[in-house]
């Protein structure tokens, strides 16, 4: 049997956890790592979380392997860490992926980018 996008998206979401902007924001304040995974171009249109890591999820895993070459510091399996996209359907993917490599402290911004703007938390531009 086949699975679409959107079936994986929603698989992933019943498998991660699932945070709002305004917890995401009590969890940045905490000290946990926001990891934007939104392409270049989407970030310059629209702005990003202040403080929020850019990795495009395209290099998410190459970034998050401790062993890889292109390992980013700021992304360290025992640390919290909460990915967000534009929607939500990237990052859902995404924060199951880093469970999948070992990574117990992850979760998402479930509604992405679009839902912390629609909750007027603050931005700034990219």
């Amino acid at each position: 049997m086949t699975k679409t996008a959107k079936d994986m998206v929603t698989e992933a979401k019943s498998r991660v956890e699932n945070l709002d902007p305004t917890q995401v924001a009590q969890e940045q304040e905490r000290g946990a790592v926001i990891v934007d995974l939104r392409d270049g171009p989407e970030i310059k249109e629209n702005g990003k979380i202040p403080g929020s890591v850019h990795i495009p999820r395209g290099m998410l895993e190459f970034r998050a392997d401790t062993t890889s070459p292109y390992h980013d510091a700021s992304l360290n399996p025992d640390r919290r860490i909460i990915l967000h996209c534009a929607s939500g359907g990237r990052s859902a993917l995404g924060a199951m992926t880093l469970q999948e490599m070992g990574y117990t402290h992850v979760a998402h911004l479930d509604g992405g980018f679009k839902s912390w703007v629609e909750q007027d938390q603050p931005i700034e531009q990219g």
